[in-house]
């Protein structure tokens, strides 16, 4: 059977915070604005309580969006941009290891006869719930093949905008004008521990890379850019069981990191294999010859060397005999 695709990608999908990184990456911004990082999160992680007892419901996985909005209008973070944002990503700090750790990967590939044969390549997703501005503008940015992340915007068009013109900066009562309030002001895009295995569905059908295709949309598992059984989802914690959750499910490959200079962290992704959520973790270690770094390269050859014999099998399959003499 023909394929839309050659299959040939095998695609490594990270979590950010605690997973490629310590800490959480906002902390940048908070240093930036001498804002107790500390206080905000408890005041994030009180939201949802504090929002209940009025009678509204809120998203405790992306509220803090809109906290870091508030602090932005009430002044405390005033002149935050997207571009500032970019330009904080600058101050993440990663793991041991990162962002070298994703280039090496990717050379695991030339341990696998044959592999360049098939054109066989590894490609990095990162798929947070962070933002989106501050991971491209990070160290590992280079290192990457696609970043799903939320967003921002900045200038809104104003109430009665014809869709049909362009944005323009003229004055306020000009048509289109946009509504300039001198940092981020809304909300553009939300990613939650859920809606991030959208994310992975459109990796696996290729709607990353062919907008034509449309994630919802019934696809053969023969047409599919890459396959569940060729991607690792590497991430932290209990928040990303949806994620495991499916990649376990439809043959994909399912690693936790835990923090090694604490216990809880250690126990925490125990738990997980023990119930079934991930399939084996490590340290976030990510230097070469950490147990980390070395099953990962493992897993990348075991696939990329599946790959390779499904391939061969399926060419032979297709070669007739060659013709012979009559005996």
């Amino acid at each position: 059977m023909s394929t839309a695709h050659p299959q040939n990608v095998i695609a490594l999908i990270w979590d950010f915070d605690k997973t490629v990184i310590p800490g959480y990456m906002q902390d940048p911004i908070f240093e930036a604005y001498s804002v107790d990082g500390g206080a905000f999160w408890r005041e994030v992680n009180a939201l949802p309580g504090f929002f209940k007892r009025i009678g509204v419901n809120v998203h405790p996985d992306t509220c803090y969006l809109n906290h870091l909005l508030t602090y932005v209008n009430a002044g405390r973070m005033g002149g935050l941009t997207n571009g500032k944002l970019r330009e904080l990503g600058k101050d993440i700090v990663f793991h041991e290891g990162l962002p070298d750790f994703f280039r090496l990967l990717k050379e695991e590939l030339d341990k696998v006869p044959e592999a360049d044969r098939f054109e066989l390549k590894l490609e990095h997703y990162i798929v947070s719930t962070g933002l989106r501005e501050m991971i491209e503008g990070s160290a590992i940015r280079p290192f990457v093949d696609g970043i799903w992340a939320s967003e921002f915007i900045e200038t809104p068009p104003q109430p009665g905008f014809d869709p049909r013109i362009a944005p323009t900066s003229a004055p306020a009562h000009a048509a289109n004008a946009l509504l300039h309030v001198h940092g981020i002001s809304q909300i553009a895009v939300a990613y939650d521990n859920t809606s991030k295995t959208r994310a992975i569905f459109e990796i696996n059908k290729g709607s990353n890379v062919d907008p034509t295709i449309e994630v919802n949309a019934t696809l053969p598992r023969d047409f599919r850019r890459v396959p569940f059984e060729q991607m690792i989802y590497i991430a932290d914690g209990p928040s990303d069981v949806p994620a495991f959750s499916v990649l376990k499910q439809n043959g994909g490959t399912a690693y936790a990191v835990y923090d090694d200079a604490h216990d809880a962290s250690l126990e925490q992704v125990e738990r997980l294999r023990e119930d079934g959520r991930v399939h084996h973790y490590g340290p976030a270690d990510y230097r070469p010859g950490s147990p980390t770094a070395k099953w990962l390269g493992l897993k990348v050859r075991q696939i990329a060397a599946g790959i390779v014999e499904r391939k061969k099998a399926a060419l032979k399959e297709q070669v007739g005999a060659a013709p012979r003499h009559l005996g």
